[in-house]
């Protein structure tokens, strides 16, 4: 174990693996909070294929561009941290969904709408969503 330890540290500095460790830690941290939280305010037909979504529909042009951007951005921090979390400590799965459910690509409706009908991770959110009073998510049924 030593010897993996001093191969590491000769590639990588002791102060940027500590660096890591703690963002890791602050990553896992802000995961338990976050995703619930994100997952709870959803409308319960959020990824229910048949209802409309439109992002910042109403504004300026420019403001809806900018705030596109940013929410890819976002998306893909997401789905990079979620897909860290599958080998690391957190929640892997929900992160890379919010990650997904982000992001502007085709045919993201239905990819969102597979990864939520999996049993185990609707019943994962419909928990959390019924601790906090909340419906349900709705999905449309298969065709």
């Amino acid at each position: 174990m030593d010897g993996l330890l001093a191969t590491i540290q000769q590639w990588i500095p002791v102060d940027v693996l500590i660096g890591l460790a703690v963002a890791g830690a602050i990553g896992f941290i802000g995961s338990l909070i976050a995703i619930p939280l994100i997952l709870v305010r959803l409308p319960a037909d959020y990824f229910d294929t048949r209802t409309p979504r439109h992002w910042m529909k109403d504004h300026h042009p420019l403001l809806r561009l900018l705030g596109l951007v940013v929410k890819n951005v976002l998306g893909v921090v997401f789905l990079l941290a979620g897909f860290a979390m599958l080998f690391l400590p957190g929640q892997g799965l929900l992160t890379m969904l919010v990650g997904v459910s982000l992001m502007d690509f085709p045919r993201k409706r239905e990819l969102e709408a597979k990864m939520v009908g999996q049993p185990t991770l609707l019943g994962i959110i419909n928990s959390m969503r019924h601790k906090f009073d909340k419906p349900p998510l709705t999905l449309a049924p298969d065709p």
